[in-house]
């Protein structure tokens, strides 16, 4: 019975990494409609920022991502600006080609740049710690806290969604960008402010994903994927429904893991398409918030 618990709870801690990373798509597919496959990439853009930045200055991991936060949300601002807004519009194939594009140049420029090897950090005694539920099941400090970003980064986008008013600019051109024009929205500065919000929440993404398991200039892909099925399984635009995403995907690993260790991938990708046989449109779509 312990170790069925602390499997289910370690998919939990899990989970909450994965719905880390799928925060910032959900917050760019639910303004613009944008599905950005460079997503991963930026993600491992964000992580090897904060490296430089940590042996550069001799900060260490959380200081260094607060530092790194308002540079990503600039580079996210620019992006959006210069290049992803003139892709959008009624045909969703010219954002997928860029995006495409996009992902191939930073995994090649990162290879030129910092080499394909692979890179791990270090945050010193916390990585080791480790908190005692019950007797016989433990859980790592830094697991806890990723978990507890998770919940925050979800609820502070909640709260800038619901109650601010760059929220309420979101939601207008996310339903009807042409009436949001008219009423004097700019669109285009909009969706970028949408950009930088995500680059911010890529960076927290981005330190835990350093914390947690190596990196190196490929993975990218592999990010994109676990932060779309978590995203298709909350359903799209609901922040909350991603975080629950992110959560079952880590979960159905950590049993599938503990069944056969090559059952792992396996059967976070087998649970995604049952949600998706089940219900199509995920299990808490926007509208139902």
């Amino acid at each position: 019975m312990i170790g069925l618990l602390n499997t289910l709870v370690q998919g939990v801690m899990l989970g909450g990494l994965y719905a880390l990373f799928a925060a910032g798509l959900s917050l760019i597919f639910g303004v613009m409609r944008l599905v950005n496959l460079a997503h991963g990439d930026l993600i491992v853009i964000a992580a090897f920022m904060v490296l430089g930045l940590m042996h550069a200055l001799g900060l260490d991991p959380f200081l260094a991502t607060l530092v790194a936060m308002p540079v990503l949300a600039a580079f996210g601002y620019v992006l959006q600006h210069a290049l992803l807004n003139r892709t959008l519009g009624r045909d969703i194939l010219p954002p997928l080609l860029v995006t495409f594009g996009l992902s191939i140049i930073i995994q090649n420029g990162l290879l030129q740049s910092v080499s394909a090897d692979s890179q791990r950090l270090t945050a010193g005694a916390i990585e080791v710690a480790s908190v005692d539920l019950a007797p016989g099941l433990a859980v790592g400090v830094i697991q806890l806290i990723t978990l507890a970003s998770a919940v925050g980064v979800i609820l502070a986008l909640n709260l800038l969604f619901y109650r601010a008013e760059l929220g309420r600019a979101f939601r207008a051109t996310s339903d009807d960008p042409e009436i949001a024009q008219l009423m004097g929205i700019d669109n285009r500065h909009i969706f970028s402010m949408a950009m930088a919000v995500a680059m911010t929440v890529f960076a927290i993404s981005a330190l835990y994903l350093r914390m947690r398991a190596n990196f190196d200039p490929t993975i990218g892909a592999a990010r994109l994927i676990y932060a779309f099925e978590a995203v298709i399984i909350g359903g799209l635009g609901s922040f909350w429904g991603t975080l629950a995403g992110g959560i079952i995907i880590g979960v159905a690993q950590t049993v599938g893991a503990g069944i056969n260790p090559e059952w792992q991938i396996l059967a976070g990708h087998l649970a995604f398409l049952c949600v998706l046989v089940l219900r199509p449109r995920g299990l808490f779509p926007r509208g139902s918030e």
